[in-house]
């Protein structure tokens, strides 16, 4: 029998994307062995990470301020927002240092299988944000739907098109197609459509 402590650690564990009951015994074990370098150390970083991380009101961004690093600051263009659907997404963006706007983070997308709709998402906030400008804040230009190509992201970009239609920003989205470095050869029918129809002039 595994004492009752580490079976609810494993169980815990095991609720995390990725990790099964069978990884999260061998992540326990491996913790358990690794004690005083990692075991601790880890709990200890948790725990600060629990009381210190809150979600930005402005974006949905994580940080341990609100608003957020990235919200606060002033070489950001303010005139273009990213809409993502989760933390992650984000975190993917900045890593490619390639967009210098602000973000808004939706926390999903419209599914019905799920159950959300625009309520359980931060839809609201998105729109108050492009269409109600704040005092000393420029004017939203365009906003960038970094939405998943699949059938729900589609969706809530559709959605979040409507919603926005007559605000004055220009919509956009992510091109989708033939990545860096790909083969034609390896990739999969719908993103050889996409691709084609995202052509332009050579």
């Amino acid at each position: 029998m595994i004492a009752a402590d580490l079976e609810h650690l494993i169980q815990l564990l095991a609720r995390l994307p990725g990790l099964g009951p069978r990884s999260a015994r061998r992540a326990v074990l491996h913790l358990i062995k690794k004690r005083e370098t990692l075991m601790l150390p880890l709990a200890e970083s948790m725990a600060k990470a629990a009381e210190a991380i809150v979600v930005c009101s402005t974006c949905g961004n994580l940080d341990t301020r609100d608003p957020c690093g990235i919200c606060q600051d002033p070489k950001r263009d303010r005139k273009l927002i990213c809409v993502v659907e989760e933390v992650a997404d984000l975190w993917a963006l900045e890593r490619s240092g390639a967009f210098k706007g602000t973000y808004h983070v939706l926390g999903g997308t419209l599914s019905a299988i799920d159950g959300r709709g625009p309520e359980q998402l931060h839809m609201a906030r998105l729109v108050e944000r492009v269409r109600g400008r704040r005092e000393g804040e420029p004017a939203v230009e365009e906003v960038i739907l970094a939405l998943s190509a699949t059938v729900d992201g589609q969706t809530t970009a559709h959605y979040i098109g409507e919603r926005l239609a007559d605000c004055g920003a220009r919509l956009s989205r992510l091109a989708h197609g033939v990545p860096v470095g790909g083969e034609l050869d390896y990739l999969d029918d719908g993103t050889l459509t996409a691709a084609l129809k995202a052509r332009r002039p050579a």
